[in-house]
């Protein structure tokens, strides 16, 4: 039987090494993780989660275009965190990976991993406390969904909450639950027993099928919680929406000036231009005379909306130029893009010139 160590301080391991091939042509220029949901990186919001359940102190695996979140989060100090990095030349897998950084975890008790591009605002505090009631050595975070199966799914018992069933994507002739696997857990230190030194391991693949195998003190907390995986343009999307409806607690920049308009400092907005909410201007953006930002749209640092232009439902990275009488609608737009004058771009088009 495992010790537990309830006294001891819990950190985080945040695994942000994707590259988010579901997300191209987006991430041909950025980390997954960095992937903005109202003008913050998704991983943003997963940091300032963890400082609200008081775990400041974070490791992060880095693979793709590293420096990009290295610079953007150094030691976490803004943050009230505290960050180190572990950089993965050759990716070891989501256990791999976690499993080359055990002495960061020698001296705390549970410890935390999450997806760097998972969106959630999961109270991780009540998932801890169930961890320990339940003794558990492993405790899988689970979300009841309609029809995602993309995800593992997972079979509980009713009762206790312990994992009987587990399958890592499933076929469709498999599916056996409608709760999947969030890729968020909650760990004892004496999990890297059972996951090999040096080579690509797998939590959903390997090591949660090894657990059931070795009939371990194993447990799923079903959250209630919003959770979504920006793993595609569609969740991407609905990511931004839900946020922009509170549909999840997030820091979402800026002033509030009108009930779900949100403007940052230096935003420059004409008296003659409308902004209809829900919406997020960015700092020192600037929209124009008789320009209209609809409903359900970010726009990020820097970006300019001339004359006469109308935005809705739409995402701006950044540093955009939107010329004069343009309309776009549904599209996501990014860094540095230019939208020329007199057009309409509509449903889902994406500009990216870097």
């Amino acid at each position: 039987m495992f010790s537990f160590r309830n006294s001891k301080p819990v950190k985080a391991f945040v695994m942000s090494a994707g590259a988010g091939t579901r997300l191209r042509p987006l991430t041909f220029s950025i980390p997954k993780p960095m992937v903005p949901i109202v003008n913050k990186p998704v991983l943003e919001h997963t940091i300032e989660n963890l400082a609200r359940h008081n775990i400041r102190d974070i490791k992060m695996n880095l693979h793709y275009r590293p420096d990009m979140i290295r610079d953007y989060f150094g030691d976490g100090f803004p943050w009230g965190v505290k960050i180190s990095y572990s950089f993965e030349k050759k990716l070891l897998g989501t256990a791999g990976g976690v499993k080359k950084c055990e002495d960061f975890f020698a001296d705390c008790g549970s410890f935390v991993v999450m997806s760097g591009d998972g969106l959630t605002d999961v109270d991780i505090s009540e998932v801890l406390d169930f961890h320990r009631r339940k003794k558990s050595i492993a405790t899988m975070l689970l979300k009841e969904v309609d029809s995602k199966f993309e995800y593992g799914v997972t079979l509980c018992d009713a009762k206790t909450g312990r994992i009987k069933q587990f399958i890592e994507k499933p076929r469709w002739s498999d599916v056996f639950s409608n709760t999947v696997n969030t890729g968020i857990y909650v760990f004892e230190p004496e999990i890297f027993r059972y996951i090999p030194r040096g080579r690509f391991y797998d939590f959903g693949q390997q090591l949660w099928p090894q657990l059931l195998k070795l009939r371990l003190s194993i447990y799923g907390f079903v959250t209630k919680s919003y959770w979504t995986d920006v793993g595609n343009l569609k969740e991407y999307r609905q990511g931004q929406r839900d946020a922009l409806d509170g549909k999840i607690r997030l820091n979402i920049p800026g002033a509030e000036i009108k009930k779900g308009i949100f403007v940052s400092n230096g935003a420059q907005i004409h008296k003659s231009a409308r902004l209809l909410a829900p919406c997020v201007i960015g700092r020192y953006v600037k929209v124009s005379e008789n320009a209209v930002i609809g409903p359900y749209t970010v726009i990020a640092a820097r970006s300019v909306i001339s004359k006469g232009a109308s935005v809705s439902n739409s995402i701006l990275w950044g540093r955009v130029r939107v010329a004069p009488r343009v309309k776009l609608d549904n599209c996501i737009i990014g860094y540095r893009a230019r939208v020329v004058s007199d057009i309409s771009v509509f449903e889902g088009t994406i500009l990216n010139l870097e």
